[in-house]
């Protein structure tokens, strides 16, 4: 195995990892400042109580899920150090402004939160939660300009071999930065509302403290139909957005390897893993593709065939990548729909089989949103800054055995964080609220963690 692929490798597992902790934080700080909210406006203290249990699966995660975040930007340094020469001056920007702004304002207000039970005002508490919400967006934020920028790369010119920044606000104003980060933002809501519907699915299922878990399951209910709805609405145009900005990617989405207008879409489509056509195509929808891509029945779809064969990702993986991903989007609005009319006819607990497939659900956002990351990274191949930087030029000039050595440390370190985060958030979701205490966790019961 080469150098570059096995950095590739390397980074992948990274994100891959970091992106199991992530999605989660992004959604779950929302779901518990809403409960909190609802506590301060009818001190009804169920709506507290749900706030610190929701919270404390919200800390367990943020926790561990720190650590991965910070070890995948050292690898811009260690693995990717040409392309950080590359594209430092822009690159560099957006990471910073996160790490100093966004990220110490969650971190401040969360120790706030953590300890601020009883000692603040119940207003200044809820605040302070809805500041740990807004930091941890605001990270999102930051951190996808920077990646909408590899995919789209805006406000710069080339100066003495290297891409040098020339305007700040088009690289923050980039437009496929901002669909990405709706569309992933809205995706971890998503998961998050699966992840509160699953576990209280669980309890219910055992008629356990059913006020309680009702309760939470309402809210995440309309946060789930919400944000899986506007998933598919964002992504609409996001997919509109890369066939416009990077031909190459949506081609592969599509499997499309002619160029015409009125491009069909095929219901029966199977390519070939060698990147040179399509197995299977049949039962086509004419002009469906077109009007999809660019609002226009008749418009032109960029073929593969006329896109450099050293400029096209691998097709087979980002084909079927995509089509699970969008499958499970629509799993998901209809999950959400079929809750909304059980609990709306007061059948909810009147429907174990619906309550199962919700908790065996809980894995499957965590699958749709990797599959997406896929799409988007795996498409943009073999471009590390599309157009640009290709990723064989953007490899560190180290030996190979020490990426070896640093990719075995990266998929031991993380297997233990992914075993303690598994591991506490069963033993603290199937454990329940404890009425009226404080918001705690004893990490030291975790074999992983002592570890």
């Amino acid at each position: 195995m080469d150098l570059v692929t096995l950095s590739r490798i390397q980074f992948a597992l990274t994100v891959g990892f970091h992106f199991l902790f992530v999605p989660l934080t992004l959604g779950l700080v929302i779901l518990v400042a809403i409960m909190e909210t609802l506590y301060v406006k009818t001190d009804n203290p169920v709506y507290k109580n749900m706030a610190k249990f929701w919270g404390k699966l919200f800390i367990i995660n943020f926790a561990l899920g720190v650590v991965t975040g910070i070890t995948m930007e050292f690898q811009f340094g260690t693995n990717w150090a040409n392309y950080s020469k590359y594209v430092g001056d822009i690159f560099g920007a957006p990471l910073a402004i996160e790490a100093t702004v966004a990220f110490f304002l969650e971190s401040t207000f969360l120790g706030l939160w953590i300890y601020g039970w009883d000692k603040v005002s119940k207003k200044l508490h809820a605040f302070s939660i809805w500041m740990v919400a807004l930091g941890t967006n605001l990270s999102a934020v930051w951190i996808i300009i920077a990646n909408g920028w590899m995919q789209h790369p805006v406000g710069y010119v080339i100066r003495n071999g290297r891409a040098e920044l020339v305007d700040f606000m088009a690289v923050v104003l980039n437009k496929y930065a901002w669909l990405t980060f709706f569309h992933t933002v809205l995706s971890g809501y998503v998961l998050s509302s699966f992840f509160v519907l699953g576990i209280s699915a669980y309890h219910l299922l055992r008629k356990n403290q059913l006020d309680f878990f009702k309760k939470s399951f309402q809210i995440a209910l309309v946060f789930a139909i919400f944000s899986s709805i506007m998933v598919a609405v964002v992504g609409d145009s996001n997919g509109s957005n890369v066939a416009e900005v990077q031909p190459s990617k949506f081609a592969a989405m599509e499997s499309i390897w002619e160029t015409q207008e009125g491009a069909p879409m095929y219901l029966l489509q199977i390519p070939s893993w060698n990147n040179d056509g399509n197995i299977i195509e049949a039962i086509g929808i004419p002009k469906l593709t077109s009007f999809l891509a660019f609002k226009d029945p008749n418009a032109k779809v960029i073929g593969l065939n006329d896109i450099p064969k050293e400029e096209r990702p691998p097709v087979a993986l980002v084909f079927y990548a995509f089509r699970i991903m969008v499958g499970l989007g629509v799993y998901f609005i209809v999950m959400s729909l079929l809750g909304w009319y059980l609990n709306r006819k007061g059948k909810l607990l009147d429907s174990p089989l619906y309550l199962k497939m919700l908790l065996y659900s809980i894995p499957l956002p965590y699958l749709a949103i990797n599959l997406g990351w896929m799409v988007a990274e795996v498409g943009r191949q073999p471009w590390i800054v599309y157009g640009l930087m290709k990723t064989v030029d953007g490899v560190s000039p180290i030996p190979i055995s020490q990426v070896w050595m640093t990719l075995i440390g990266v998929i031991i370190f993380y297997s233990i964080l992914i075993i303690a985060d598994i591991y506490l958030l069963v033993k603290y979701a199937k454990k329940g609220p404890d009425f009226d205490q404080p918001v705690q966790i004893n990490i030291s019961t975790s074999p992983s963690i002592q570890a």
